[in-house]
């Protein structure tokens, strides 16, 4: 998460790309050109702080309740992009067209934050990572049926299998993951990433298609800032033991990732082809293990690393074209 990662990895040779807990569309250009070093060394800075979100969610959930935490968040991203599309003069569509699309995929986006953060508050960043990056998985299985173009082949059902597996050793796997075993964490943690799919659909196919990709976050934090404030308070208290550290938590969250982390990608997006840019997204659940153990001192096993290896191969094979 979340975070700004490809929401649609597979069928990039089609005309739309998706991406991250907000999703972008972005019509694919002959002129862009492939990967160089300074794109490549971009896209691992990315990733690496999505990696270093899902632990700063963790520590933040020390202070505020997952779900106050995540509004506050919502709320701060509304107010930088709000900024931002502002000094751009990029205009604020708000159509009847677009309307109950764009409460919708708000109302989708809330679920997937509800259930990371909570995921992130019951169990370990190393198994969130594992479960909730395999998102390709199941965008790849629903894209077959829903989209057209994006029919699975052998090679990129070969991967699904490959990851499907991953993220069932990850939940099955009650005591040699290492850290904290939560089944709840897992499936909250199933249930983002069940959720990024669903918001990644609803941009794909309703109105809101038509929409600049500012328009489709701006949506998705419009929505979801109010939603989980009034769902906050059934999860409990809204203030844990709250420190300064935890201020500059949501801080990090509203401007850095869901909002700086965003434009950049879709900068990056801008000058490379998807292609390219899609096939570094293995790197997510990696990044992910590695700063939960580089950071929070969480174990990793070999059994993590089986479903880790399992996962990221999945999605590099549902990648291929």
């Amino acid at each position: 998460m979340s975070e700004w990662l490809p929401h649609n990895m597979m069928g990039l040779q089609h005309k739309w790309l998706d991406v991250t807990a907000g999703t972008l569309s972005l019509h694919q250009m002959d002129d862009k050109q492939h990967m160089d070093g300074v794109g490549a060394a971009s896209l691992v800075g990315v990733f690496v702080l999505l990696a270093v979100n899902q632990v700063v969610i963790k520590l933040t959930n020390e202070g505020f309740q997952p779900v106050f935490g995540a509004s506050l968040r919502s709320f701060g991203a509304i107010a930088v992009l709000a900024l931002w599309m502002g000094l751009r003069r990029v205009p604020f569509e708000f159509t009847r067209a677009t309307l109950g699309a764009g409460i919708l995929i708000g109302l989708v986006f809330s679920v997937e934050f509800i259930c990371l953060f909570v995921a992130l508050d019951l169990t370990t960043v190393t198994r969130v990572s594992i479960i909730f990056y395999s998102m390709p998985v199941w965008m790849a299985l629903a894209a077959h049926f829903t989209l057209p173009g994006e029919q699975l082949n052998p090679v990129k059902s070969g991967g699904l299998l490959l990851a499907f597996c991953g993220v069932i050793w990850a939940i099955l796997d009650r005591g040699s993951l290492g850290g904290e075993v939560s089944l709840w964490g897992d499936l909250a943690a199933l249930g983002a990433a069940l959720g990024w799919m669903g918001v990644s659909l609803c941009a794909r196919l309703t109105p809101l298609r038509t929409l600049s990709p500012d328009m489709q976050i701006f949506w998705q934090v419009l929505v979801s800032a109010p939603v989980l404030l009034i769902a906050a308070p059934l999860f409990g208290p809204l203030i844990r033991d709250l420190q300064p550290a935890h201020y500059w938590g949501i801080a990090f969250q509203s401007v850095f990732i869901a909002s700086g982390v965003f434009l950049f990608w879709f900068w990056l997006l801008k000058q490379y082809k998807a292609s390219s840019v899609a096939s570094f997204a293995f790197l997510s659940p990696i990044f992910g293990v590695a700063m939960g153990w580089a950071w929070l001192g969480e174990q990793v096993t070999a059994s993590a690393i089986g479903a880790l290896v399992l996962v990221a191969l999945g999605i590099i094979l549902i990648n291929r074209r």
